[in-house]
């Protein structure tokens, strides 16, 4: 397999239920090179399989298929004619062309059907003014840092006249909703502004349908998210990285709320895994998918016995995109395996059944990567365990090049599945590589005391989990220690900082966006709230814990660097911004280790760009080829146009 190869593959993304649970809408993606990024059409399909149809064919594509009620129209977002913002958009089920139903001043997400099929709630910044526009217009834009958003607002559409009504107002930003089974009632999420770092700061409320009498339901220091009206309409569920007591920086749990307000509490105290997802079944039974490390399972839990909860599904598999069809008794979800990037899978009554058919044939095509869960122990006794991804022409006895790559986060978990579209880990392995992904101390998944390790001193365990973990694939004779490759991106950037400081046993590295000042990255990030307990405090509190952030910081020790290493960064990354890889950098040339530094015009922390994927894939391939693989590596060159058929399902 090549890049252009992993990059033609098509992505499945955000399948819905049908009301009667028989056919499910969502969006397929492919690679346009014309427009130099990856376009999503709406299919649908019946569960069983059959007769999928592609409903969309836009130049600019559509997202968030959502089915009316009654299942006789699809709402979708999609950006039509000289539009600037997506707009709804209804299509007859029955057949017909999509009519735009909003014409809203600003982009509109998040949509959501009234039960009765009647309006149509949907989330939007507020506009600029005639003289913000005005100044606009000069280049007259100074603009004052982190004040310069626009609050995002809770809106209704009249489906039968297109009329708008706004439902909320005031200094504060909706961040997500939901409708109440009856429709009587909305819960949503509220915080001061929409920035991410103010999440923190954010609670649940609920109102009316017709926006009256909102209240706020909780008072903590924590963000929530997926808040949730029971069938009965008399309690709340929501998800929040927290304790039972809301101290911070815990793995993700399920808490409950009356929603006539009191008391929050958790659900299942003794649940030892994250919680990614949450929905009532019925009032008393809570579906969760449960991150358990390397894979990812559905649960239900009763709420009147949370200590005895039930596992529905079970394999080694990651499940993304999951939603209940409560009218049905559905689960519908994205699965990925080893050698399926991700096809459209339904639960029903204890029983799973794959929908789609996009990738069967790809072991025909491709030799595709034998994938093994891992463990061995830490220098201090800890039980760790990772992903290993074979050579595809693997021969017993001999050793092999290894890149070590760790996952962002840092609280996230690599899973079985496909090996992701950024990190290619299917390509290294056509190239003869084993890919080894460590689910150091900090990941989730494995229980609060893992996640926690980090409270206080971000490197105490972390990277000796890393390197004990590449001890063992030596010991094994698997990995050959004399072509040794670290990559990471984001945390794994982080990561990959630290290591080159500590050993120079690996012979190339690529850091993406990762920190090598935690005082200034503290500062530069827009997100500050996980940082504080990994160092104790802020490093502008009185009595800042400032030696503590240097100790942690790749900066501090990176005269030991003498590995040839990259970095990557988007220019206009708001998390891990451009300053900390220009440190690195600099260091490193100052130094004279072989380093290059590769900035991305117009991407954050995300690269979006195909070319710029393409160009990062190239730079890394041939760094590591030069430094370490022994292998030739040609670069590959962007083809032009766009993909005009996408392949059926």
């Amino acid at each position: 397999m090549t890049f252009l190869d992993l990059l033609a593959i098509p992505a499945l993304a955000d399948p819905q239920l049908s009301p009667d649970g028989l056919t499910v809408a969502y969006v397929q993606d492919a690679p346009d090179w014309s427009l130099n990024k990856r376009i999503g059409h709406i299919w649908r399909i019946g569960i069983d399989g059959q007769h999928p149809e592609q409903l969309t064919r836009g130049e600019r594509g559509e997202s968030s298929p959502r089915w009316s009620p009654d299942g006789r129209m699809l709402a979708f977002l999609a950006k039509r004619g000289d539009e600037d913002d997506a707009q709804v958009q209804l299509l007859p089920m029955a057949g017909g062309e999509a009519r735009a139903l909003s014409a809203h001043v600003t982009a509109v997400s998040a949509i959501q059907w009234a039960p009765d099929g009647s309006r149509i709630y949907f989330l939007a910044d507020e506009a600029k003014t005639i003289e913000e526009r005005a100044r606009s217009r000069k280049k007259d834009d100074v603009f004052q840092y982190d004040e310069q958003f626009k609050q995002r607002q809770l809106w209704s559409i009249d489906v039968a006249t297109g009329k708008e009504t706004r439902l909320t107002t005031g200094d504060s930003s909706v961040t997500s909703y939901r409708v109440a089974p009856d429709g009587t009632r909305l819960v949503f999420e509220r915080a001061p502004t929409p920035l991410l770092g103010d999440a923190e700061r954010g609670e649940v409320w609920t109102m009316m349908a017709d926006g009256s009498g909102a209240a706020a339901l909780t008072s903590n220091g924590v963000a929530e998210e997926d808040a949730a009206v029971s069938p009965d309409g008399t309690t709340i569920l929501f998800r929040a990285a927290a304790s039972a007591a809301f101290e911070s920086y815990y793995q993700s749990a399920v808490f409950t709320v009356p929603v006539g307000g009191g008391a929050a509490r958790l659900v299942a105290p003794k649940f030892p895994y994250e919680v990614q997802a949450a929905s009532w079944a019925d009032p008393q039974t809570v579906l969760v998918v449960a991150n358990m490390g390397v894979h990812s399972e559905i649960f239900s839990i009763d709420v009147r016995r949370p200590d005895d909860p039930k596992q529905l599904t079970d394999g080694e598999h990651a499940l993304d995109g999951w939603s209940y069809g409560a009218s049905s008794g559905r689960h519908v979800f994205v699965l990925q395996e080893a050698a399926r990037p991700g096809e459209i899978w339904t639960l029903s009554s204890g029983r799973l059944g794959r929908v789609t058919n996009l990738f069967g044939d790809l072991t025909k095509q491709f030799k595709i990567a034998r994938q093994e869960r891992v463990s061995w122990k830490a220098p201090d006794g800890q039980l760790v365990e990772g992903l290993l991804f074979y050579p595809v022409d693997y021969t017993t006895g001999r050793k092999y090049p290894a890149v070590v790559q760790t996952h962002g986060g840092p609280a996230s978990s690599d899973q079985f599945g496909w090996g992701g579209r950024l990190s290619y880990a299917q390509v290294l392995a056509g190239r003869n590589c084993f890919v080894f992904r460590p689910n150091y101390r900090g990941s989730t998944g494995y229980g609060n005391a893992f996640l926690r390790d980090m409270v206080g001193h971000y490197f105490r365990s972390a990277h000796l989990d890393v390197l004990s973990g590449v001890d063992w694939l030596v010991a094994q004779g698997l990995a050959d220690p004399d072509r040794l490759v670290k990559m990471g991106w984001s945390a794994g950037g982080h990561m990959t900082n630290k290591v080159i400081t500590f050993t120079n046993r690996f012979k190339a590295a690529s850091s993406g966006a990762g920190a090598a000042d935690w005082v200034s990255m503290y500062a530069q990030s827009d997100i500050r709230s996980y940082r504080t307990p990994w160092f104790g405090g802020t490093p502008w509190q009185a009595g800042a814990p400032i030696d503590n952030y240097w100790e942690n910081s790749p900066l501090k020790y990176v005269s030991n660097v003498k590995t040839p290493t990259i970095f990557f960064v988007g220019q206009d990354d708001p998390r891990v911004p451009l300053p900390q890889s220009v440190e690195m950098f600099r260091a490193l040339k100052s130094l004279g280790v072989p380093t290059h530094l590769y900035v991305a015009p117009r991407e954050g922390h995300g690269w979006q760009e195909l070319r710029h994927q393409l160009s990062k894939f190239n730079a890394e391939m041939e760094w590591f080829s030069h430094y370490a693989l022994d292998i030739q590596f040609t670069p590959e060159n962007a083809p032009e146009g766009a993909v005009k058929e996408l392949p059926r399902p």
